[in-house]
């Protein structure tokens, strides 16, 4: 008898230590909302050295996020009851972080796409912008009108977003490789290696704000990029199956009105450090 209640008690222990592995980051972060982003997508998201403006420290560094993204992950985090935590992860590292439950939630200026609905759900849209083209002002591309004004143009975007297929719209371009992240476009810009860059209007605004050299394109309707609803939106990305999640923070974005929104990006646009 003494045997089977051991074999017993064994096999409930066994089932305990499954299912803890099974949760694995969520069993011991209940309490947190670990929120993946790149902290280089000004006036979206930063990298700061100070908590001023209200940003969050970023795990494991001595230093800071800011920018819209984080305001809105603070609101959800409130919302949710749960601890915000910032967890610097690259872009092409943000997916497989949601999907593998390192990170709890994408707010990182990402566009709910069709395909990457195929690996993570998003909830209902926090942002919503157009594309613009990043060129030298003294460049002959600072008065174009229309994409067809970009022929012959070096043109970039960031690696593995939509905006680097974009550029296939623009006749006779000299579509170059596509780069990292923000940052390194600006850098790219700036010293002549590119003509211009793919961006949504905020980043464009920062990026002219941070930088007199720089001028943003923006195009009437008809006159610039093709894109779908889904790709000028921007959303929350979650790890599939968890509907309930996606309800409670799509009722939070709705408590955020379109005026807050526009006061949160304009915000972050006056925030922004200087040299994002």
């Amino acid at each position: 008898m003494m045997r089977k209640w051991l074999s017993l008690a064994l096999v409930l222990t066994l089932v305990v230590a499954s299912a803890l592995l099974a949760t694995g980051c969520a069993s011991s972060g209940s309490g947190e909302f670990r929120v993946g982003l790149e902290c280089a997508y000004a006036p979206f998201n930063w990298t700061q050295t100070d908590a001023s403006n209200g940003a969050v420290k970023i795990e494991g560094t001595n230093d800071y996020a800011g920018g819209y993204d984080v305001e809105i992950a603070k609101q959800i985090a409130t919302g949710l009851g749960k601890k915000l935590v910032i967890v610097k992860t690259q872009w092409d590292g943000l997916v497989p972080a949601v999907e593998s439950g390192t990170i709890d939630a994408i707010i990182a200026g990402m566009s709910p796409t069709a395909d990457r609905k195929q690996s993570i759900d998003f909830t209902a849209n926090y942002y919503r912008s157009e594309l613009v083209l990043v060129v030298k002002k003294s460049s002959a591309y600072a008065n174009a009108t229309s994409l067809a004004d970009f022929s012959g143009a070096k043109v970039t975007a960031q690696l593995s977003t939509f905006h680097y297929t974009v550029i296939d719209q623009i006749p006779g371009v000299l579509k170059q490789t596509a780069m990292d992240d923000f940052p390194a476009m600006r850098v790219a810009l700036e010293s002549g290696i590119i003509d211009a860059y793919v961006s949504e209007r905020p980043e464009g605004v920062s990026a002219v704000a941070a930088n007199p050299d720089f001028a943003m394109v923006q195009f009437a309707v008809g006159k610039g990029f093709t894109t779908s609803d889904d790709d000028v939106a921007i959303a929350v990305g979650l790890k599939k199956g968890q509907a309930a999640l996606v309800t409670k923070i799509d009722a939070i974005l709705a408590g955020i009105s379109d005026a807050q929104r526009t006061q949160i990006m304009d915000t972050a646009i006056k925030n922004q450090p200087s040299s994002n």
